[in-house]
């Protein structure tokens, strides 16, 4: 089972903004736990119970400097404006003090987690004018929001700012809160989105799924919120469980050998009526694949050609003589954004181009494996043999690009752990190498 340090695939300490309702401020202070030592403030307010899940707590006023001896070697150190005797809160820190903060938690290699909105313990929540006050120096946001709040009417009792909340959603006063309005309030500009500093990562984390109902419901909003999130996370926080980890699963074809002992180009032969990498590349993104990344390399027009009209991501590997290691090189370093947000895709799934008969079954089966624990490495077993496709997680993604020469994917087997999904298809052992093979394909009856 991973944590939720894991789960946000924190190595180093960053500075994280939650916002949004349903278990914000138990989100922040579980990932301050799994960390030896971590800063935790609010931009907005902090109520008098919740401080004491802090080790220590300071209270800053604003006109007063912060010296640095009181920066925690273990625990969580807590530091907040002056109490509210009315509201029963503590005042959140000003720019200025949050910019100091950063600064220490930067020069001591700490955590800096904000709380930047209030939700009044309600799962549910639309902002107001006013909010989220999100720093915009933050390296991540997290944007939470209680699934206990679905199939409830929409109303105060359940939602703070329910008439925001209802016009966001396209959901009347009333109404029951669904699945698909929740998504639409989270993936609104006003809705979870709002306020969010232009690039810092984004996660949806959908929390209270303790039942396989709300589960459900949560993994059928992760593809739509991922539209505009880095990272879908279902937890029940308060088990201190993840559930699911969703991210952008990248599909990269390798199509650039030049098949000499075929004798012609494997990629371009007919698969049910269509060219071999075509079949694939449809597969990939019938899976929900995102990007789908042809390498192509000899024959590089025709097999270009092939999947024109799809949306896919070309890539045109130069070096393919060079051997298959290059092909995984070029796949890796490709697609429409800069390489420096290359980690937002979680895994990678490497497709060989003669294998058209790989379903968009067993891809799903490889990304769902995945998101249970973001397990290094993913295949499928048949009758205790490895099949292809295999699925390759971003902690891999350095090592694979080392590779040289002839050299696939399945040289980091003995790096990492690697995790078998048992599978049934016995054509996932099956490969074209000439003609024999290929009439065998085509004789297979492999369903679609």
């Amino acid at each position: 089972m991973i944590n939720l340090r894991k789960a946000l695939r924190l190595e180093q300490p960053a500075t994280i903004a939650f916002v949004g309702s349903g278990g914000k401020t138990t989100a922040l202070f579980q990932l301050a736990r799994q960390f030896p030592a971590a800063l935790v403030t609010t931009s907005t307010h902090l109520g008098k119970w919740q401080t004491g899940q802090a080790d220590t707590h300071i209270t800053w006023q604003a006109d007063v400097a912060l010296p640095d001896f009181f920066v925690p070697e273990t625990g969580i150190c807590l530091l907040t404006g002056p109490l509210d005797p009315v509201s029963n809160r503590y005042g959140g820190l000003d720019a200025a003090q949050l910019a100091r903060l950063r600064q220490l938690a930067q020069n001591h290699t700490l955590p800096l987690l904000i709380e930047a909105d209030g939700s009044r313990q309600k799962p549910l929540k639309a902002p107001a004018e006013h909010e989220p006050a999100i720093p915009d120096f933050v390296d991540a946001v997290v944007v939470v929001a209680g699934l206990s709040g679905l199939g409830q009417p929409l109303a105060e009792e359940t939602v703070h700012r329910a008439e925001r909340f209802a016009a966001l959603s396209g959901l009347g006063m009333g109404e029951k809160v669904s699945a698909a309005g929740l998504a639409r309030v989270l993936n609104h500009t006003e809705g979870g989105l709002k306020n969010v500093p232009a690039g810092a990562r984004r996660i949806a984390l959908l929390n209270q799924a303790e039942t396989s109902e709300r589960q459900a419901a949560a993994g059928g909003m992760a593809g739509e919120l991922l539209k505009n999130y880095d990272c879908v996370l279902v937890a029940s926080l308060e088990q201190e469980k993840i559930h699911a980890v969703f991210e952008p699963v990248m599909a990269i074809i390798l199509a650039a050998g030049a098949a000499t002992r075929y004798g012609k180009p494997k990629q371009l032969l007919n698969y049910h009526g269509e060219p071999f990498v075509r079949r694939i590349a449809k597969t990939a993104l019938a899976a929900g694949l995102s990007p789908v990344v042809v390498v192509s390399g000899a024959n590089a027009e025709a097999v270009e050609a092939a999947v024109a009209d799809l949306d896919v991501v070309i890539i045109r590997n130069a070096d393919w003589e060079e051997g298959q290691a290059s092909s995984i090189r070029a796949g890796l370093d490709s697609g429409p954004r800069p390489k420096s947000s290359l980690a937002r895709e979680g895994a990678a799934i490497f497709l060989l181009a003669d294998q058209p008969q790989v379903t968009a079954h067993v891809l799903a089966a490889l990304k769902a494996r995945h998101a249970e624990e973001l397990f290094p490495i993913v295949a499928p077993l048949i009758a205790d043999r490895r099949g292809n496709p295999v699925l390759f997680d971003r902690v891999t993604f350095p090592d694979l690009l080392k590779l040289t020469g002839d050299v696939g994917g399945r040289a980091l087997f003995r790096e990492y752990s690697v995790e078998y999904v048992p599978w049934h298809d016995e054509s996932l052992l099956f490969d074209v190498d000439d003609e024999n093979d290929y009439r065998k394909l085509l004789a297979w009856g492999v369903e679609e």
